[in-house]
C-alpha cells in the first residue's frame, strides 16, 4: 500500500532531515527554530528547502562520479 501522506517513515531519517535543514538555515542566516515557524517568510522557507535539494543533488552527483 503507497503511504500517500508526507511523512518519513524511518524516525532516524526524520531526525537527520531536521539536523540537515537547521544547519542549511544556519548557513543562510535564516533563524529557524524547534517548533513553530509561521513568522518565516515565503522566500526564507524556500530558500531552506531550495539549498537543501541543492546540496543533496550535489552529494549525489558526486557520489555517481566517485568522487
Amino acid at each position: 500500500m503507497k503511504n500517500s501522506n508526507n511523512t518519513t517513515s524511518v524516525p532516524e531519517a526524520k531526525e537527520a532531515m531536521n539536523k540537515f535543514k537547521m544547519e542549511v538555515a544556519n548557513e543562510l542566516g535564516v533563524n529557524l527554530k524547534q517548533g513553530y515557524n509561521g513568522d518565516l517568510t515565503s522566500r526564507e522557507s524556500g530558500s531552506i528547502g531550495g539549498e537543501m535539494v541543492r546540496q543533496m543533488i550535489k552529494k549525489q552527483e558526486q557520489q555517481m562520479s566517485g568522487k
